[in-house]
């Protein structure tokens, strides 16, 4: 199937009317904890990652009291997360820099958000959007693999997948169609066992003739 201009419009129009209103899957109450939540959810299931926050941030919930709390208690804290010694060493030194140069706060600018420790393309792209409301396409595990597969944006690395994006959907829809791609890699094109047979895509997804499909 060749990939027109057409049927890519269309896969977004789908998508959009069938994850109308899809919202983060990660508990955040500020901009603060929604950082520390998307640091936390690498390599990790946002499930997982909203147990550990919920304990973390009873005990603590701001830069200070990350700091306050020390850094070896930080890592027995996200110890279930994963890769914890680097991801505690992170949030702990993000939060000295946001005592120092922010008062405390998280700051607004993409820049900003990148130069903190642990903060890539994509958790920076998370804060901006969802925290901001500043359009940005923040792709994550899920966002690249659906994107390649329906073949609406390809790319080799997570940024030529997000430029690709950007150029399709209109910048208004940018933050929205985040949380369509990562809905529908989560409850259809799923990694190993896509439900091909029951997507609403099944028709227009270039993917069928790869055999990617779910093992019966």
């Amino acid at each position: 199937m060749r990939m027109t201009k057409k049927i890519k419009a269309e896969i977004i129009e789908r998508l959009s009317e069938h994850y109308a209103g899809a919202k983060p899957a990660l508990v955040y109450r500020n901009s603060f904890e929604l950082l520390v939540a998307v640091i936390l959810s690498a390599q990790c299931t946002d499930k997982r990652v909203n147990i550990t926050t919920a304990r973390l941030f009873a005990k603590a919930d701001s830069p200070q009291k990350i700091l306050d709390l020390g850094l070896k208690a930080l890592e027995e804290e996200i110890k279930d997360c994963g890769l914890y010694h680097n991801k505690a060493k992170n949030i702990y030194a993000a939060c000295g820099i946001l005592m120092e140069k922010y008062d405390g706060a998280v700051p607004e600018t993409f820049e900003e958000l990148l130069s903190l420790p642990g903060v890539g393309r994509k958790t920076a792209n998370v804060v901006s959007s969802v925290a901001f409301n500043k359009p940005a396409i923040a792709v994550d595990t899920h966002v690249f693999r659906v994107s390649n597969r329906l073949r609406i944006a390809v790319g080799e690395t997570p940024l030529e997948v997000e430029k690709g994006l950007q150029k399709l959907i209109p910048k208004e829809s940018w933050s929205d169609a985040h949380h369509w791609l990562i809905w529908h890699g989560r409850n259809l094109c799923q990694s190993r066992r896509p439900k091909c047979s029951k997507c609403f895509l099944n028709d227009l997804c270039p993917s069928k003739s790869e055999n990617v499909e779910e093992k019966k």
